[in-house]
């Protein structure tokens, strides 16, 4: 199977699958789903929605975030796991976003990648998800799905993201993410995968 026919079947067996994907993170804006993400790092997307609802209620806004303190931010989200390092970027992020943009997140990659805890996964997803701009965040299992099928030999999730954005068409970059990844979760585990009764891997890998 060459590799434009592989990924045409990937792509079509992804959208049978799942025409429509929710963000597995809830939020109701772009500074919500900037701080989900921030806390999915290392940590589920369902113990991340468990814990939000907590955190929002006291503060879903960069002005009342910085009236909590960093250790009453790290007390709501320690269940996440680096929590230290979260409720510091958390509470320095919205300080900043008090200060420079006015508490609205900016929809750019350059400013996104500036602020305290949000790296270049981060920033996609929030590019892609709240302002709909063009982008392929890379997770784990979108890196790991992405070797198993023969679209990419990255050695990283940077060289995975470039070898997925050269080969799926643009338009189809921000649902495509979310695809791969329930995808990922429902069919295509780390562990215990059995490619023959995988609906990609079987003919890919044929």
């Amino acid at each position: 199977m060459k590799k434009k026919e592989k990924l045409e079947f990937i792509l079509n067996t992804l959208e049978n699958l799942y025409p429509e994907v929710p963000i597995p993170l809830d939020h109701k804006d772009a500074y919500t789903l900037l701080i989900a993400v921030l806390l999915s790092a290392q940590c589920t997307d369902v113990r991340v929605n468990t814990i939000t609802p907590t955190l929002f209620a006291e503060a879903d806004n960069p002005k009342d975030m910085v009236k909590l303190s960093v250790e009453q931010i790290r007390d709501i989200i320690k269940p996440c796991g680096l929590s230290p390092a979260k409720s510091k970027a958390i509470f320095g992020l919205s300080e900043i976003l008090n200060a420079k943009y006015k508490g609205q997140v900016p929809a750019t990659f350059e400013a996104l990648e500036e602020l305290p805890g949000v790296g270049h996964k981060t920033a996609s997803v929030v590019m892609s998800q709240a302002f709909g701009f063009p982008a392929f965040p890379v997770d784990t299992h979108i890196h790991r799905l992405a070797e198993r099928w023969g679209l990419s030999n990255g050695k990283n999730v940077e060289q995975t993201e470039k070898d997925l954005k050269r080969l799926i068409p643009q338009n189809l970059w921000n649902k495509a993410h979310l695809q791969i990844i329930y995808f990922g979760r429902e069919y295509c585990p780390a562990r215990g995968h059995d490619p023959l009764k995988c609906p990609i891997c079987s003919v890919v890998n044929a």
